[in-house]
């Protein structure tokens, strides 16, 4: 693609823009070396269909899978699957999250931001330790579909009266 700054006349500014859900969870390139895979890891490729996903033991509406990487000792990539009205109350990781919904509305927020709503395709980046919250609103019929990534361990504190 090439974009014309300022009507033309002030340069061309080119830009390359590639678009694949690896890529915006990044989690393919986490600790990758240039020009080659990893030694030792094989690739996944997994249908939706194939997923089998467990139940949360602290929220009772959210079930998941671990997609990607081992959240006991590094990176890793969860899909969450939400009812409609599931509440994941406030708390913080000590890890970056990253959140891109694929299906349904997820109303997010984080302290000092104001709740938004996001649809198939809305992204989110929570920097490690920064509070943050979402709920799979009710109008969300089938519920809410994402993938979740952390770019080290996977740990979670829950915070109580944060929500701001």
């Amino acid at each position: 693609m090439e974009f014309t700054e300022g009507g033309g006349k002030m340069g061309k500014v080119k830009m390359v823009v590639t678009l694949s859900l690896g890529a915006a969870l990044g989690v393919a390139f986490v600790g990758s070396r240039a020009g080659g895979a990893q030694e030792g890891k094989a690739g996944v490729v997994k249908p939706l269909a194939d997923v089998k996903f467990d139940p949360d033991d602290n929220v009772k509406c959210l079930h998941g899978v671990v997609e990607n990487g081992n959240p006991d000792t590094g990176p890793s990539t969860f899909l969450l699957k939400a009812t409609p009205g599931c509440v994941v109350a406030p708390h913080l990781h000590s890890a970056e999250e990253q959140l891109i919904v694929v299906k349904g509305d997820v109303s997010t927020g984080m302290h000092g931001m104001k709740d938004t709503v996001l649809g198939a395709g809305g992204f989110a980046m929570m920097p490690g330790k920064m509070t943050h919250w979402f709920t799979c609103t009710a109008e969300s019929k089938d519920g809410c579909l994402m993938f979740v990534t952390f770019d080290r361990k996977y740990d979670i504190v829950w915070v109580k009266n944060e929500k701001k």
